[in-house]
């Protein structure tokens, strides 16, 4: 036993945080988004915004820590607008709403004086853009009638870039990719991402959205890309504010942000790739 614990203890410190809650919060995670899907789509649109009004909150938290105050109950307001209007609307809607909620959001900011306003306004727009913005394409995925295997298919796209990328990074992880920004992040991990990812990508795209494995190679591909490059911005972003994590809601994991941060930079791709396969393929 005490050979088992000293043994879990060692993955831990190599991986950064604990091995068994986060993978019980994952697959919690994958079980409450298969549940929102098949019993109703809408909870789906839901889910996702009220993970991005965590977001909020959190990153909202962690730029008072570098005196950059923005207000969370505009941006809460411009985040249901923007899930609804996407809902409701498509990508057209998306676009009205985020081109409605920006300029009101800096009008907003103004009633605090000019002190300080630069720092605010493009603090404000970052969140918007990052957030609702970028979540608004995960929503989108699942509009269609086929909105149920679009999304498990970017499930499986996520879930085997970060699952494969972390677990090979441990276990095999010797060359730091970028360690400036994220020094756990290896070389050897990416490998892992990219190869576990572009299986998972020809797979799915096979079995669940019945189209040419190929395709789903080709998105996993970039998937890969998107995806890793989410949770690096959201590293240096932490880097930045001298954050270990953005919070502390998800065991194993940190904060909510720490969860979405691949997924919000995948979601314009993947949802750009349904749109070109169903378009022109």
């Amino acid at each position: 036993m005490n050979d088992l614990r000293a043994i879990n203890e060692a993955i831990n410190k190599r991986a950064g945080r604990r091995l068994g809650p986060s993978i019980a919060v994952s697959v919690s995670i994958i079980a409450l988004v298969w549940f929102a899907l098949a019993y109703h789509r809408e909870l789906f649109a839901i889910l996702v915004g009220i993970a991005v009004i965590f977001g909020i909150r959190e990153i909202s938290r962690a730029f008072d820590a570098d005196n950059t105050h923005i207000s969370v109950p505009p941006l809460v307001l411009a985040t249901i607008i923007l899930t609804l209007a996407t809902w409701r609307g498509s990508l057209a809607g998306l676009a009205i709403a985020t081109a409605f909620c920006l300029p009101n959001l800096l009008v907003f900011s103004l009633w605090k004086g000019p002190e300080g306003f630069v720092k605010r306004a493009t603090a404000t727009t970052l969140v918007l853009i990052y957030l609702p913005f970028l979540a608004g394409f995960i929503i989108l995925l699942a509009r269609p009638f086929d909105g149920f295997d679009r999304v498990m298919t970017f499930v499986v796209l996520i879930a085997c870039n970060d699952t494969f990328g972390y677990l090979v990074g441990v276990v095999a992880g010797r060359h730091p990719l970028v360690p400036k920004v994220s020094p756990k992040k290896t070389w050897e991990g990416l490998a892992g991402s990219l190869v576990f990812t572009v299986t998972g990508g020809a797979l799915s795209f096979h079995y669940l959205m019945h189209e040419h494995w190929w395709i789903g190679a080709i998105v996993g591909l970039i998937v890969v890309f998107t995806a890793t490059s989410g949770d690096l911005i959201e590293s240096a972003l932490k880097r930045d504010l001298s954050l270990k994590d953005m919070g502390t809601l998800l065991p194993g994991h940190g904060g909510v942000m720490d969860r979405i941060d691949s997924a919000l930079l995948s979601g314009p791709t993947v949802w750009l790739a349904f749109e070109i396969v169903k378009r022109y393929l």
